[in-house]
């Protein structure tokens, strides 16, 4: 009989300490869990001001926007690297060997820069 209270004295007071123990490793879990979640909030807001949109600045002076189609020949000046788009921010598909696609205005071209003929348009997409 004795053995039995002695057993069940050291489980009981064995059993608190480890839920102790096990509510400490959830307190820690989870302020990893708030502090990475901080740290991506903290990313994505520093992406958004990285990826804010820009003003449009023309290449030539005096120049007025105007629709474009397939097929229409481009001056050299609209596709520099100034107005090269990242097309995976857009989702837009990978340019091949010698396609660009550049913004326009707030179109998204896709352009040949061996010959400057418009491949593809997306209008109002930037």
């Amino acid at each position: 009989m004795r053995k039995m209270i002695l057993i069940s004295l050291i489980a009981a007071t064995a059993l608190p300490s480890m839920a102790d123990a096990r509510r400490g490793e959830l307190r820690h879990d989870r302020r990893e869990i708030r502090q990475d979640r901080r740290e991506l909030n903290q990313d994505r807001r520093e992406l958004r001001q990285d990826r804010r949109r820009a003003a449009y600045i023309a290449p030539v002076r005096g120049w007025a926007y105007r629709p474009l189609v397939r097929g229409y020949r481009l001056q050299p000046v609209f596709w520099g690297p100034r107005y090269v788009v990242d097309y995976h921010f857009y989702r837009l598909h990978a340019p091949l060997g010698y396609e660009r696609w550049i913004r326009y205005g707030d179109d998204l071209l896709l352009v040949d820069i061996r010959t400057g003929r418009v491949i593809e348009v997306i209008p109002n997409r930037y």
